[in-house]
């Protein structure tokens, strides 16, 4: 039993987020929970009161600054931080570490412990482990953490693994240090991103008697897919029955992905940090009140908050402060967006208690990272008129308001005809029925294989991926198929460039596709869904991987890359598709296309419009393949076949007569035309 009586009440399905509770010496706390920063014993521009009316269950204080200032002496006159304060919460203390690493120029690193000079007096201090332990013991908060040293999170392998050992050994002292406290004390994994480091560490610090464990090391330099994948990889590490603690971090968007890794606790500067800027949270998006489009503005903040800011005034008025420089502006934006967190992390708990987290966690992404969508703001003038460009790709704009991506040599355009995913889930996903697919049945509960033929941007792919998820949050993992997905691709600059410029393709705002990029595979944490990158020629790849049940054909078209269109390589696709029953879904309904298929085997179907094409194309193996399909598509028939008898085009045009005479026999004697 740990000093906090950690009690998970509630795991989400398809993901590692949970809710749970945990009594501190002062007060039972709801998770997950994000904790003010009171670094000073005190919670910038907030009283207790204005706290308390937030919904704040943790204040989160720092050893560092309290031991300088007012010092352990006065916690020990006045009998602790809450009486201090005058706070009745509970209240955990850093133990100084992270603030030692931002003064590099005036501390110095040893065994012992950390000396550094005192920016109150000038004085030189030595934080031990044992005097950062005995300061959070007078200050009497009820987590303490122990002293880690802190390090950049992209530093190399030595220096992470250097640093990673000292705070493994300051972690034995500080629980040593500790003695018979009643006080909570959480270990810090760190490791910086080196994943066997932190494997060692969390599997060294699992084994020692902490009441918590943190994720350290992290929001130090990484980008935000690293810090992501860091945090899915730790917590896997972690043990079920303790509290997650993710030190530092973050934005809304940050914890939300957090939670859904399986972290509980947070906590972050950002609230008052930009308040201070006069930037605030709200559900119209991210709103900065230095804005003139706000001096008449009659409306609250959010008219969906209840903060007391919300409450009373007016933006209008919060944009006088903010203008003039009014230390009010401070305090109200502070109130409202601390309040913004805390409703956040109600809205999080309400969702995984109700099974509902994955659904929630979809829906909110795009919506924790908008700006103000009542009042835009005008996109800045670019130097050049230029588009973003890589290689021999570049993005284009669209006048309905959305973006792809056009190869510059031959002027193609990947999925230019409707929105890039309305197309992907209308023409691939919703057309192959992938989401009852992935439901499990007594005859269809083995994995799922998906080939994505041409990878390019990841639309389809990512179209996949979210079919998968939303799948999953409804239904459960106990009910849901693996899937298996793997997409084909020679070039990787349509997807580098497309993720560089994700606030106009905002399907790619997950950190699968940055993974594919990296590492050239990635893992939802349901582990039921593989996704993996086969880089380099379809034609030479295609035959190691598995039989597809399956595949989504987009590559350019014949015309861009006549090879993957040829009746030669269809061929070589039936031949090696013989183990189970497999369907081919392409955007293209060109004659010769369907002609190619047709000539290597394939029973070859009408597929669905999608905007201006009248038609695309699904191709089965087998001759049953389109009755068995859930809306049994019309296969070409004998109209089909009058109309192509007739065609100027039907054969290619450099054919010989010999071939002209195999291509003829070849689709009057069809089985197709004698099915229909």
């Amino acid at each position: 039993m740990t000093r906090l009586n950690f009690t998970i009440e509630k795991q989400a399905h398809g993901s590692r987020a949970r809710a749970a509770r945990f009594t501190t010496l002062h007060s039972e706390v709801i998770t997950p929970v994000f904790m003010p920063v009171g670094t000073r014993a005190t919670v910038k521009g907030m009283t207790v009161e204005s706290l308390v009316e937030t919904g704040s269950q943790v204040l989160l204080a720092n050893t560092y600054h309290l031991l300088l200032r007012p010092g352990p002496e006065v916690f020990r006159k006045i009998g602790g931080i809450h009486r201090f304060m005058n706070w009745r919460g509970s209240v955990l203390t850093d133990s100084g570490g992270f603030q030692i690493f931002s003064l590099p120029r005036s501390r110095e690193m040893t065994e012992e412990g950390a000396r550094f000079t005192s920016y109150v007096d000038g004085k030189t201090f030595l934080l031990t482990p044992e005097l950062s332990i005995d300061t959070q013991k007078a200050i009497g908060s009820d987590i303490m953490m122990v002293l880690d040293q802190c390090i950049n999170s992209t530093a190399g392998y030595d220096e992470a693994n250097a640093a990673m050992e000292l705070t493994h050994r300051w972690a034995l002292r500080s629980l040593a240090a500790r003695g018979d406290s009643k006080q909570a004390m959480f270990g810090i994994v760190q490791g910086a991103c080196h994943p066997e480091l932190r494997r060692q560490s969390a599997e060294f610090l699992r084994e020692q008697p902490f009441d918590g464990l943190a994720i350290g090391g992290l929001a130090v330099g990484e980008t935000n897919s690293e810090r992501y994948d860091f945090t899915e990889l730790v917590t896997g590490f972690l043990p079920e029955n303790l509290p997650r603690y993710l030190m530092g971090v973050g934005t809304p968007i940050d914890i939300l992905e957090a939670v859904h890794r399986g972290v509980d606790m947070f906590d972050c500067i950002i609230p008052s940090q930009l308040a201070h800027r006069g930037s605030v949270f709200t559900s119209h998006g991210k709103l900065q009140f230095r804005r003139t489009v706000y001096r008449f503005d009659e409306d609250p903040i959010d008219a969906g908050c209840d903060c007391y800011a919300c409450k009373n005034y007016s933006r209008a008025y919060v944009h006088h402060l903010v203008k003039a420089e009014e230390p009010l502006a401070w305090r109200l934006l502070t109130c409202h967006n601390i309040r913004f967190y805390h409703r956040l992390m109600a809205q999080i708990r309400d969702a995984i208690l109700r099974g509902r987290f994955v659904e929630f966690y979809e829906k909110m992404r795009p919506e924790l990272i908008r700006d103000d969508e009542d009042n835009p703001q005008n996109p800045p003038k670019r130097r050049n008129n230029n588009p973003p460009s890589l290689g021999d790709y570049e993005v284009v704009r669209f006048a309905q308001g959305f973006s792809s991506i056009r190869q510059r040599s031959s002027g193609e355009i990947m999925h230019s005809v409707n929105r890039p995913v309305e197309e992907a889930e209308k023409l691939y996903v919703g057309q192959s029925h992938l989401a009852d697919r992935l439901i499990k049945h007594a005859d269809s509960d083995k994995e799922l294989v998906v080939w994505d033929v041409g990878l390019g941007a990841a639309t389809n792919a990512m179209a996949a991926v979210h079919c998968f998820e939303k799948t999953l949050a409804k239904l459960g993992a106990d009910q849901v198929r693996p899937l298996r997905l793997i997409s084909f691709e020679c070039d990787l600059d349509p997807l580098t460039l497309a993720c560089r410029d994700n606030s106009h393709f905002h399907y790619l705002r997950h950190s699968a596709p940055h993974h594919i990029l990296r590492k050239g595979s990635w893992q939802h944490s349901s582990q039921q869904l593989n996704w993996e990158l086969a880089k380099g020629d379809f034609l030479e790849l295609f035959w190691k991987a598995p039989t597809p049940d399956l595949v989504f054909y987009d590559p350019f078209s014949a015309k861009t890359d006549s090879e993957l269109w040829t009746s030669e390589t269809f061929s070589l696709l039936y031949k090696n598709l013989t183990e189970r029953s497999v369907e081919l879904y392409t955007y293209s309904a060109a004659t010769a296309v369907r002609v190619a298929m047709l000539r290597a085997g394939f029973f070859v179907a009408e597929g669905i419009a999608t905007g201006p094409k009248s038609a695309t194309t699904i191709a089965f193996n087998r001759a049953d393949g389109a009755g068995q399909h859930p809306q049994r598509p019309p296969l070409l028939d004998a109209r089909w076949l009058e109309r192509w008898r007739r065609s100027g085009s039907r054969f290619p045009p450099a054919a010989s007569l010999h071939e002209k005479e195999q291509i003829t026999a070849a689709i009057e004697s069809h089985p197709q035309f004698k099915l229909t």
